[in-house]
């Protein structure tokens, strides 16, 4: 079942999420936008569609905001992900900015720096049984993991 309605939690991840992104801008890793230049165009799409969806939701549906449940495991478990994501970012912003560091593991996380985020709203999807955010989180796992896959692979040729 879905809920209409603000949720300050899916608010609360947008920011965790944009924040970092709008800092890591202005430190872009050297040789980032040659990489960019051959992404496969599919995966954007997925990613682009998949981002927007999965801003709306977890903005639109307020099953996403505290409530005592058992379910709340899922939530916990989301952003202590999310807290993993933040970590990452320090990392990278204390390195060099080197496409490695940019594409690294963290805490054994493979290209933590798209993977963490994803399994942290798909896990907030599984909190809310929302369907919907499941739905566009996938979709935006496939594009995401997939371009930042891809980037890894040519890093490390």
């Amino acid at each position: 079942m879905f809920h209409l309605g603000f949720s300050y939690i899916g608010l609360i991840y947008l920011l965790m999420l944009f924040i970092p992104n709008g800092l890591w801008t202005k430190h872009k890793p050297k040789g980032y936008d040659e990489f960019a230049k051959n992404e496969n165009k599919v995966l954007l799409l997925f990613e682009r569609v998949g981002e927007a969806l999965t801003c709306v939701c977890v903005l639109v549906f307020s099953d996403f905001n505290i409530r005592k449940t058992y379910w709340a495991v899922w939530l916990m478990l989301s952003f202590a992900l999310m807290l993993l994501y933040e970590l990452y970012w320090i990392g990278y912003f204390r390195s060099n900015h080197e496409m490695k560091d940019f594409y690294r593991s963290f805490c054994k996380v493979p290209v933590a720096g798209a993977t963490l985020p994803v399994l942290a709203f798909f896990l907030l999807g599984i909190y809310g049984s929302n369907v919907f955010l499941l739905v566009s989180v996938i979709i935006l796992g496939i594009g995401h993991i997939g371009i930042h896959l891809q980037h890894k692979r040519e890093v490390w040729l």
